[in-house]
């Protein structure tokens, strides 16, 4: 028997093999980028937190102020956090395998969950706090110096947000859109407690004097109610993805809007759908019934590659299948 090679076989090898290594390398070393990416974004956020909660200690003990002291607080805990969440980003970019096919990516889920508890507990906590202070005769502060430490705490979280922004421009961490969604949050109540503690300085009518041992507790209290829908929000949506329920009926829709006017072009009788996420990644599976016995590969294999293009444009870190719905129908043929 004669043996020989082929050079135009051996040429396409050669062509495949460098092709499937450039992607692989492509892909390790855009993974590479975006956590370090991410961590810059968290060390960005950790600089910041440390630097309030520096301050609003001393303020708080200056000042008496519960509403500062319930930021302190709060920050307290956050900072914590941004250090949880630093030692967990290397473990989020590691590869799935057969003993864990979703990798790491439960892992956010879980610390989200767990943040969203803490947050919520701390909150509870100060509102608590609060009631009995408001019980036992309330507290004297000095108004206006709170009232230009939360404007200045203003500035300093808009300047904060505006770099994160940047930073999270071609990311999609929860991690880090959590902590934007947080600074939004501090920000937009400092424009509050600002507007609050200036209203005693400007307004000296006798009629606000018996209200002002007790305004900086209301204050704190409104401020602790107006933070509480964020954690929440953040442990649902954290248990939806740990019990791999589907997300939002918004994501939900938004998916399915993309996937099903490209279907149709193709010709089906049912289509299934089955979306999951875990952490940052969504796992999107489409079964789909045919309406003919015959199926194309290569076109089936162009309708997935065109559902994927079109579904990078609105999300970055998903996987997509679609797959033929065969049913078994009792016998030893099967339809397709």
């Amino acid at each position: 028997m004669t043996s020989y090679f082929r050079p135009n076989t051996i040429i396409l090898c050669f062509t495949a093999y460098f092709y499937n290594l450039q992607q692989e390398v492509f892909f390790i070393h855009s993974n590479r980028k975006q956590r370090k990416s991410e961590m810059a974004a968290l060390r960005v956020s950790l600089t910041g937190n440390c630097i309030f909660v520096i301050l609003e200690l001393i303020m708080a003990v200056y000042t008496s102020s519960q509403t500062v002291l319930l930021d302190s607080i709060y920050d307290t805990v956050e900072l914590a956090m941004i250090f949880i969440s630093m030692t967990l980003v290397p473990l989020l970019y590691k590869p799935s395998n057969e003993k864990r096919p979703f990798g790491y990516l439960q892992v956010e889920s879980l610390f989200v969950v767990l943040k969203g508890i803490v947050m919520i507990a701390v909150t509870l906590g100060l509102i608590v706090n609060n009631v009995q202070i408001i019980f036992h005769g309330g507290r004297h502060v000095n108004f206006s110096t709170v009232a230009y430490f939360e404007l200045s705490a203003t500035l300093l979280g808009i300047l904060f947000i505006i770099i994160l922004n940047r930073k999270n421009r071609n990311l999609t961490s929860p991690i880090v859109t959590t902590e934007i969604q947080e600074w939004k949050i501090d920000t937009v109540s400092s424009v509050g407690m600002t507007a609050a503690f200036f209203l005693p300085v400007l307004i000296t009518a006798p009629w606000l004097d018996p209200i002002k041992p007790y305004l900086d507790q209301l204050i704190a209290i409104a401020l602790s109610f107006f933070m509480l829908p964020t954690p929440i929000k953040s442990v649902v949506t954290g248990l939806r993805d740990l019990f791999l329920l589907p997300p939002e009926e918004e994501t939900v829709d938004e998916i399915k809007s993309i996937i099903v006017p490209i279907l149709d072009d193709y010709g089906y009788d049912h289509l299934y759908f089955d979306i999951v996420r875990t952490g940052r990644k969504l796992w999107i599976s489409v079964y789909i019934t045919f309406d003919r016995d015959l199926v194309s590969i290569s076109r089936f294999r162009l309708v997935q590659n065109d559902i994927i293009q079109a579904l990078s444009k609105h999300y970055q870190d998903f996987y997509f299948e679609l797959l033929p719905d065969i049913k078994y129908s009792g016998t030893t043929e099967v339809e397709i």
